[in-house]
């Protein structure tokens, strides 16, 4: 899909909604059509990483009006998101077409991109995503990993405490959001290093304690690099983690081979063989 293909035809309703990808690093991950569907917005919202983000992005459109403003201290991120999703809504049902710009990838750990697309096309307007280069993108760059090798599995660190989840320790593990760790409560931050070691010992179940555990924070401007730190997995509570850290467990042991699986496809072979 182009930037111009989101133009209504004559009988349809001109409001349209473009939620596209900075990506991580600025000025080296927007791809042309993200940056297509910027320049021809009539009003472009931005929810970015750096205040230096969001001057760039100026340079592109003479009409930015950042998101960031409507966080506030004590007030619950969702009350935010769906003020984000009113501000884009009220504009695209006023006849504008609206371009939202997120850091990193639109689509992952970001609520409000999602619901606006989905009201807008409930609501008969067009409305469409633009993927971006993603913090998980650059994590598997910055670290050497190549998801395919092991494999990988991904958890929000809150949902993985909350809910009945399987870890496969024979493959990589990646932790996100584990700096907010107990922040479903409004003004709990302080109860992070707890929550962690509660983390930890949730781990310890497929992990040693002594295990490496990899910190993980991408560059977001081209003047920084990756911070990469690698520690124990018993020390994860007691480290100051910020909101932007990932946290990776590299593989704790070796791939085992399903023995009955590889019996079962190795007689379809030879059951095809004699046909």
């Amino acid at each position: 899909m182009t930037a111009s293909s989101l133009s209504p035809p004559n009988n349809a309703r001109r409001g349209s909604l473009a939620c596209v990808g900075m990506g991580m690093t600025l000025g080296s991950h927007l791809t042309p059509l993200a940056r297509s569907h910027i320049e021809q917005a009539d009003v472009v919202f931005a929810a970015l990483s750096h205040h230096a983000v969001e001057m760039w992005l100026e340079r592109m459109h003479p009409d930015v009006r950042s998101l960031q403003p409507y966080y506030q201290e004590g007030k619950p991120r969702i009350e935010t998101y769906r003020e984000w999703v009113d501000l884009m809504l009220t504009e695209v049902r006023a006849g504008e077409r609206v371009c939202a710009v997120f850091y990193g990838h639109p689509g992952i750990f970001a609520w409000s991109p999602h619901k606006a697309i989905q009201t807008a096309r409930a609501e008969g307007f067009e409305a469409y995503m633009e993927p971006g280069i993603s913090a998980e993108d650059c994590l598997y760059a910055d670290l050497g990993i190549d998801p395919g090798r092991f494999g990988c599995q991904h958890f929000e660190a809150s949902q993985l405490l909350l809910c009945e989840r399987r870890i496969d320790p024979a493959g990589y593990l990646v932790l996100w959001q584990v700096g907010t760790l107990g922040n479903w409560s409004v003004g709990a931050f302080q109860k992070g290093p707890m929550y962690r070691q509660v983390l930890v010992e949730l781990l310890s179940r497929d992990y040693p304690l002594d295990h490496e555990v990899i910190i993980y924070r991408g560059a977001t401007l081209p003047i920084e690099k990756p911070r990469v730190r690698r520690i124990a997995l018993r020390d994860l509570p007691d480290i100051a983690l910020t909101t932007e850290e990932t946290v990776v467990l590299p593989p704790a042991g070796p791939l085992r081979p399903n023995l009955a699986l590889r019996d079962r496809l190795n007689a379809l072979d030879n059951a095809s063989a004699l046909a």
